[in-house]
């Protein structure tokens, strides 16, 4: 999946493990991880089901999709698509999400 960045702290950080470390403190290892796993996935149907509990958001955020960190921090992220694909049933459609800009890492639950 191809993947970019709002941030730019975490774009250089995310291909330097030193800089992550640096950067991310504890959450690192597990940044590390869900990078990974979105870099290998072809699309965001590959992750639907995989560790780290990736899924859509609602109300707010309606559009974005997290994934988890840690109890409470997340990886925030939303398709590069424009707009997002939908299927027939208005739901949207994950296997045509093949690229994504990632927003912020949050613990948004204090919202």
């Amino acid at each position: 999946m191809h993947i970019s960045y709002k941030d730019k702290k975490l774009g250089q950080s995310a291909n330097n493990s030193k800089l992550l470390k640096k950067n991310y403190g504890m959450l690192a290892d597990k940044l590390k991880q869900r990078l990974d796993q979105l870099f290998k996935a072809e699309s965001l149907e590959e992750l639907r089901n995989a560790p780290g509990n990736f899924h859509e958001l609602k109300q707010n955020r309606k559009g974005q999709w997290a994934c988890n960190l840690n109890a409470n921090h997340r990886l925030i992220f939303t398709p590069q698509e424009s707009p997002i694909p939908i299927d027939d049933t208005g739901s949207f459609n994950w296997s045509e999400i093949r690229g994504i800009e990632i927003i912020e890492i949050i613990d948004y639950h204090g919202e």
